[in-house]
């Protein structure tokens, strides 16, 4: 599956020249069209006062935005400007989206409808996103479409295509990270995973990562490497998920939210020792809110009677839904304790984490001795929800 992924990066599929040189086009063109942009404040003030009151009152643009956009574009008509935003109109997208676009991207009003955007909506589309998702990811990276076709995105999708063998991973990737559109793979991308690589992680576990978490892999790659072997030195084995699970968890979040976490854990009594077991147990444990942890750590510990330090060896708990799993289950699993139908107060973990399946049997066991009893359960769980 992850052929393309040898011992030494760059991947089979970078060795050809044709597919180096375009993407190297790309990133000078991209340098080539900014310096030219970069030139127009030399624009006439009449121009840009004109621009500029165009981008307030067409594009709800705030006054200060709109002068300092306005030394990048240069119209004394609203013709075009009035084209493009009619453009994504027939695109589907609503006035909010169109004016969030633009002021993300407010070059885009420089482009010609027909000859630059048209293609590019027809490509996305040709890779299996319905106007909504194409919609959806411009609003959110519009940049995309100041990159040209032929040497950018066509090639990158390619690229991308083949690291994750498969168009549905693709898609899921894209709509994932609106940010794999314009992003130059070159510089970031793989040789992240070429550090990954390095330290023994298997191309499959990197697939499902650049499957469902795009943006990891799009970062500086001193500071990749830094969380590599922050990971590594936390024990983690980089032939498990969880070594991957805890990349992006680290990734997520600043080190004053970590600390943070770090604080929330620590107040019910876990030491630092249990509390990197316990995320290297379930690497999400980490990534849940204060508010979250705080809830069911109260509710377990000072509604169940739960000891902190049996929560902390199995941390997979916070992650579980208060409403769906832990509340029901526990309200069943006292009162079948009373009944005396649990004989290791210890097994509660148990009856959190399996399967609905699984625990319906259990309870089915002990409808003889306490009738009525998934009966209850259900009761628990609609009331919870």
């Amino acid at each position: 599956m992850f052929n393309l992924i040898p011992k030494k990066l760059p991947f089979s599929v970078l060795k050809t020249t044709s597919i180096r040189r375009t993407l190297h086009r790309s990133s000078s063109s991209s340098s080539s069209s900014s310096s030219t942009l970069a030139s127009n404040p030399n624009a006439s003030p009449i121009a840009n006062s004109f621009t500029v009151s165009y981008l307030i009152d067409s594009c709800g643009f705030p006054p200060d935005k709109a002068i300092s956009a306005s030394k990048y574009l240069n119209f004394k008509s609203p013709n075009k400007a009035d084209s493009v935003i009619q453009f994504f109109k027939n695109q589907g997208f609503t006035e909010t989206q169109v004016s969030q676009l633009i002021r993300k991207f407010p070059l885009a009003l420089s482009c010609n409808p027909q000859k630059n955007l048209l293609p590019k909506f027809q490509f996305l589309s040709s890779l299996g996103l319905s106007s909504s998702d194409i919609v959806k990811l411009l609003t959110v990276r519009p940049k995309s479409l100041g990159r040209s076709l032929k040497n950018h995105l066509e090639p990158s999708m390619s690229l991308l295509r083949d690291l994750l063998q498969s168009d549905d991973r693709t898609l899921i990737a894209i709509k994932r990270c609106a940010w794999v559109l314009d992003w130059d793979f070159q510089s970031n991308m793989i040789p992240n995973m070429q550090l990954l690589r390095d330290v023994g992680v298997p191309g499959t576990k990197m697939l499902y990562m650049l499957t469902y978490q795009p943006r990891d892999f799009l970062v500086n790659t001193e500071q990749f490497k830094n969380v590599v072997e922050e990971v590594v030195e936390m024990g983690f084995d980089p032939t498990k998920t969880s070594f991957m699970l805890a990349v992006h968890a680290i990734r997520s979040m600043t080190k004053a939210t970590w600390d943070k976490k770090m604080e929330t854990y620590g107040k019910w009594g876990w030491s630092k020792a249990e509390i990197l077991l316990a995320f290297r147990t379930d690497p999400w444990c980490m990534m849940k809110s204060e508010e979250k942890i705080d809830t069911v750590m109260d509710f377990l510990v000072n509604k169940m009677g739960f000891e902190t330090s049996v929560v902390a060896k199995n941390s997979l708990l916070i992650s579980l839904s208060m409403e769906r799993r832990i509340v029901p289950r526990c309200l069943v699993y006292d009162y079948c304790l009373k009944k005396g139908l649990v004989k290791n107060k210890n097994a509660f973990n148990w009856w959190l984490r399996c399967s609905e399946s699984i625990f319906i049997k259990r309870l089915q066991r002990y409808e003889k001795e306490a009738p009525g009893v998934v009966k209850l359960y259900r009761k628990k769980l609609d009331r919870a929800r």
